[in-house]
């Protein structure tokens, strides 16, 4: 009788052994397929950057008669001064990166202080003006530049990079976005317990709303960055003299020049120093891009 409990015992522990080998068999296949298919989008994703830094190296002739390349050339000299030579790329590269910070800044630091007044203060007309937010969010930007151009003309501000940078300020989908993100992430008996022990509001919202809200600004401010530093109509139409014109401007100019037939590899170049300061912002900030999507995948 032992001896076929023991057995029985013994066929159940095998039967187990094998389930879990299955099992493990199964996980390894999934998780190799998973991984090899992310790995692909990742090299689909970076061998358009990769090949914009490459030819930034090479000479247009190479580019014209060899196509396309992994390896590095030797004209990166030589691309930068027939760059330098026929456009201001340092100017526009200095203008673009003045307006986008700017921007990024000013419009990260307002919308949060809206964000903030619609979730803690009550007020008549709140739900009105923020039903008007969502609204307004509906509305294709297109529609809006024609009177944003005549505002500007108006208020004398043409062929001035504040005429990119004030209306920025006022950006409708990050004061939406915020007011979301505070809703889940501050207490209002925090704030409470701020103003029994005698702080004042601005130095609440500085100290203890501001810091809570940082994943979520940061977050926008990722989307901002990029969409100000590639803005290309409204610069186009507002500024009008060459010292002020930003780096997709410059860019854009150089396909009117000989440069081009000249040497492409100038072109590359200046698309190349065009994508750094984004690749930049992302890397800094893509934490808190992923602190912000592992808080809400942990509150789902």
């Amino acid at each position: 009788m032992m001896n076929k409990k023991n057995q029985e015992l013994d066929e159940r522990q095998l039967k187990n052994l094998k389930e879990k080998r299955q099992r493990r068999v199964k996980n390894v296949i999934v998780y190799s397929l998973v991984y090899t298919f992310l790995a692909v989008l990742v090299v689909v994703a970076i061998i358009p950057f990769w090949i914009v830094i490459i030819n930034a190296t090479r000479d247009g002739m190479a580019i014209s008669t060899q196509g396309i390349t992994l390896f590095p050339g030797t004209s990166l000299k030589a691309n930068y001064d027939i760059l330098v030579d026929n456009v201001d790329i340092v100017g526009g590269f200095l203008n673009s990166l003045k307006i986008a910070t700017l921007v990024t800044v000013l419009s990260g630091y307002f919308s949060a202080l809206t964000a903030y007044g619609f979730y803690m203060y009550e007020f008549k007309g709140k739900n009105f003006l923020f039903g008007l937010i969502l609204v307004f969010m509906m509305i294709p930007s297109q529609l809006a530049f024609l009177g944003y151009v005549k505002w500007m003309t108006q208020l004398g501000l043409m062929d001035t990079h504040a005429a990119l940078i004030i209306p920025s300020i006022a950006s409708i989908g990050t004061v939406f976005f915020l007011r979301a993100y505070i809703s889940s992430s501050l207490s209002k008996q925090v704030i409470e317990s701020a103003r029994i022990d005698g702080a004042g509001e601005f130095h609440i919202f500085h100290k203890i709303a501001l810091p809570l809200m940082a994943p979520g600004v940061a977050t926008m401010s990722i989307f901002t960055f990029i969409g100000s530093w590639n803005n290309y109509l409204s610069a186009r139409v507002i500024l009008s003299s060459k010292e002020n014109e930003t780096l997709p401007m410059v860019i854009s100019s150089l396909k009117a020049l000989k440069i081009w037939h000249q040497n492409q590899g100038a072109v590359y170049l200046g698309f190349a120093v065009s994508i750094v300061p984004i690749v930049v912002v992302f890397i800094f900030a893509s934490k808190y891009l992923i602190e912000n999507i592992s808080a809400g995948a942990v509150k789902g």
